[in-house]
């Protein structure tokens, strides 16, 4: 039985090191986790929320490209206030309201991953929903 979605793991291009924890640290306020000193040589971060109970991490890869459509979807609270600093940072937020009444922006992280953020004004969807949601478009 699956209980719980461990982590999720974006790529990014080497180097990038300090654009992820400025982004994920800085703007998004996750917290840096520590990695074990045996994928050290490998770079890359990890970066947690919520007390740990969210867990990103974005490994290093060669010939890196950006996921533009396999995305996170990150529940926040205070959807407006993630919108606003990433603004203020210069990151794009493109709104989507085709999944009412829940609220939900894209946005890319400095190394052009897709991410989503969603604040549920509802109770979450279950597998036996058989709305598919729609086709979003990020540019």
């Amino acid at each position: 039985m699956i209980t719980a979605l461990d982590h999720v793991q974006l790529a990014a291009p080497p180097g990038s090191e300090a654009l992820l924890r400025a982004f994920y640290g800085d703007i998004l306020q996750m917290a840096e986790l520590p990695r074990p000193a045996t994928l050290d040589r490998r770079g890359g971060c990890w970066f947690a929320a919520d007390g740990g109970r969210v867990r990103l991490y974005l490994g290093i890869e060669d010939g890196f490209r950006p996921t533009t459509k396999a995305h996170p979807g990150l529940a926040v609270d205070e959807i407006d206030d993630f919108a606003g600093r990433l603004e203020t940072s210069g990151a794009l937020v493109v709104w989507d309201t085709s999944l009412p009444p829940n609220r939900r922006f894209y946005t890319q992280d400095p190394v052009g991953n897709l991410l989503e953020f969603v604040e549920q004004q509802v109770t979450p969807v279950t597998a036996s929903s058989t709305e598919s949601p729609k086709e979003h478009s990020y540019s």
